[in-house]
């Protein structure tokens, strides 16, 4: 039954066989009362407290059998102390105070927990190690022969274009000047010469100020004007010159335009190099003192840097693996560095350029490719470390890209540097309509070439500068693998050949690999790439904060400030649920004895409810009370008492004739 309270009884559980009940008198109270105390008369009480649940019947009496019975330190200073008031507010604000500190601590607990700290684990592994792949280029752009015509007129237009803006002769400018300036006009986006607006006044005069003070530094005379070409979008509308403040930069920039315009237009299929080009370019390749052979590299074609080689690539059915460090276990190559001129204004540098990098992974020669010297021996030393990230809440990465908003254009694994190029690319085909020739290329798209997309240079430099500055999103939306393997390098030089073994050297050359060069020096290069040592580090996260050292730490901080145990903090459970239980059966009690009462309403319950037990009239049905109440001597405590209920029954019982009769029963729930 709903709000049954310790000692309540129901005359209906009594056990005893049953008798005719007599009518109470007046003098049965009396009689009762004057009975002296019987042994067993508490007995009943504990019988009937053994109850399934059972509930306090006050917030003080609860709290009074929390504090004497509860294993938390302090509590029961607040019960034992409470003649002594100072005491008792003394050791309550010191609980409370205790209580805030350690709930304070726990707030800090729990936040350091949902930040999801990681540790840094470091191993030292040794091992056999898998050699990476190795890409060098010649830094020598192909000619084509498909293309080449127009190679050939890009080549005499930008040497027109350096005669009249610096009046630079070429050996080959006399002969096809005046074909030279009837082509000129037909080559769009023009190289130009144009001038920088003067500086404001105040900053001319500053200048001139400045200058005119007379010492050893003389005034440089410089040329107001900047180097660049314009260009526009689809109906001209908007145009911008993209310049540069130094010449040679401009010319480049111009001359690699125009060359991606016409390098767009080759045929599907790359044509075949000659057979003797590896040869040309590399001399002798040699791995753990073994010659290498063709099927331990692969090759390709990059705009920039021409010709380029992968060695141990994924494509290699024996991949190369080092067992001992050193120069004389990894790979030694002996290069041929001389320029044959294939595009002079598109390449400026000469040697080779080399880039070390995994298996799985495309060989990105502008972002980690490096350059060789000629006439130098580099032997570069490597050092393998792996990095393993946490994901999830511990960190932002991916494990193999399939949920990053890119699609992976390249035939490769997932790297951050395949998921930005690929995210350009993306970018450059919904803008510009046409896909950039250095990445790759989704199926039915198209290299852009002004011949067919007029305004992708518009478009593209547009598009440069808000991927630069991080507008198009793609460093944001192309997270870091969770797991990287990478190869710290370090470089050494010297000169090679010596000059007391240069003369056998380049005669060994000349006869075996048909080297004729007149400057010999400059013309060859050998690089050796090896593992520094087979140790190498493993770098692995891991949870700083974990469930069960968070437990750890509350549990610590709970012995700390109170001294207790799990089970402490189930009594404070369960404190609240009395808590909670009490409040809901005293509000229960109050809505039925103000709603439930019918004909009287909430003005007639709260009556009902304040008038005392002894007051009511005989003909009301009796309200069972507890025994104890019954006993001499013993006045009900305010705060243990609760006024009865308003229940339909407490009005008078009809007999079954239909007349009210004195009957000394309860009415059954329900009842008429």
């Amino acid at each position: 039954m709903p709000g049954l309270r310790k000692g309540d009884k129901l005359k209906e559980q009594d056990s005893s066989p049953p008798q005719p009940t007599p009518r109470p008198r007046k003098g049965d109270k009396h009689e009762e009362q004057g009975l002296g105390p019987e042994p067993a008369a508490p007995q009943q009480p504990m019988a009937e407290e053994e109850a399934l649940i059972e509930f306090h019947r006050s917030y003080r009496e609860l709290f009074e059998f929390f504090c004497n019975n509860t294993t938390i330190h302090g509590a029961i200073r607040l019960v034992c102390s409470r003649h002594n008031r100072m005491k008792t507010a003394f050791w309550a604000v010191l609980w409370l105070c205790t209580f805030g500190v350690m709930y304070w601590q726990f707030g800090l607990l729990f936040g350091e927990y949902f930040s999801y700290p990681v540790s840094l684990n470091i191993n030292l592994n040794s091992d056999k190690l898998v050699f990476p792949a190795v890409t060098i280029c010649t830094l020598n752009p192909y000619r084509y022969a498909e293309i080449k015509e127009e190679l050939e007129e890009l080549d005499r237009i930008t040497e027109q274009t350096l005669y009249d803006l610096y009046k630079y002769n070429s050996t080959t400018l006399v002969a096809h000047s005046r074909g030279r300036r009837e082509l000129r006009g037909t080559l769009p986006h023009p190289l130009q010469r144009l001038r920088v607006p003067p500086p404001p006044h105040g900053a001319r005069r500053a200048r001139s100020a400045a200058s005119s003070v007379r010492d050893n530094n003389p005034q440089v005379d410089r040329k107001d004007w900047k180097i660049g070409f314009q260009l526009c979008n689809q109906n001209k509308s908007d145009c911008f010159y993209q310049t540069y403040s130094s010449g040679v930069d401009a010319v480049r920039e111009w001359y690699r335009f125009h060359y991606i315009n016409i390098l767009s237009r080759l045929p599907e299929t790359l044509p075949s190099l000659e057979e003797d080009t590896l040869g040309n370019f590399i001399f002798a390749c040699r791995f753990n003192q073994v010659s290498c052979n063709q099927a331990n590299y692969s090759h390709f074609h990059h705009p920039m840097y021409g010709n380029c080689y992968t060695f141990n690539d994924k494509n290699n059915s024996n991949l190369w693996m080092s067992s001992m460090p050193g120069i004389n276990n990894g790979l030694s190559l002996m290069l041929r560095t001389e320029q044959n001129d294939f595009i002079p204004l598109l390449s400026t540098v000469t040697g080779a350029r080399v880039m070390v990098h995994g298996q799985d992974e495309p060989a990105f020669m502008d972002d980690g490719g490096f350059n060789l010297r000629p006439g130098v021996e580099t032997s570069i030393s490597m050092r393998k470390e792996a990095l393993d990230r946490l994901g999830g809440d511990y960190g932002d990465c991916t494990k193999n890209g399939s949920d990053v908003p890119v699609k992976n254009l390249y035939p490769s694994k997932y790297t951050q540097q395949v998921c930005i190029h690929s995210c350009f690319q993306e970018s450059m085909i919904k803008a510009c309509g046409c896909a950039y020739i250095f990445y790759p290329r989704p199926q039915n798209v198209e290299y852009c070439d002004y011949k067919k997309h007029s305004s992708w240079g518009y478009c593209y430099y547009k598009l440069q500068a808000d991927f630069s500055s991080d507008h198009l999103g793609c460093f944001t939306k192309c997270r870091k693998p969770c797991s990287v393997t990478s190869y710290q390098l370090s470089a050494g030089y010297s000169r090679w050949p010596s000059v007391t073994s240069q003369k056998w050297v380049f005669q060994m050359l000349s006869l075996q690999n048909n080297y004729t060069i007149s400057n010999k020096r400059n013309g060859v290069a050998k690089v050796n790439i090896f593992f520094k040592e087979l140790n190498y580090k493993s770098n692995s996260e891991s949870p700083s904060v974990t469930m069960v050292t968070l437990l750890s730490n509350l549990g610590s901080q709970w012995s700390l400030w109170f001294g207790s145990s799990v089970l402490s903090v189930v009594e404070m459970a369960e404190l609240i649920l009395d808590l909670l239980v009490i409040t809901f059966l005293m509000l229960l009690r109050r809505f039925r004895s103000r709603y439930w009462s019918p004909g009287r309403g909430g003005r007639g319950a709260q009556e009902v409810a304040s008038t005392p037990a002894s007051s009511l009239p005989s003909h009301f049905c009796p309200h069972p009370t507890s025994l104890s109440l019954s006993q001499p001597g013993l006045a009900p405590s305010p705060a243990l008492t609760a006024p009865p209920p308003a229940y339909a029954t407490l009005g008078s019982c009809p007999s079954p004739g239909g007349t009210t009769g004195a009957s000394s029963s309860a009415c059954p729930l329900g009842g008429p």
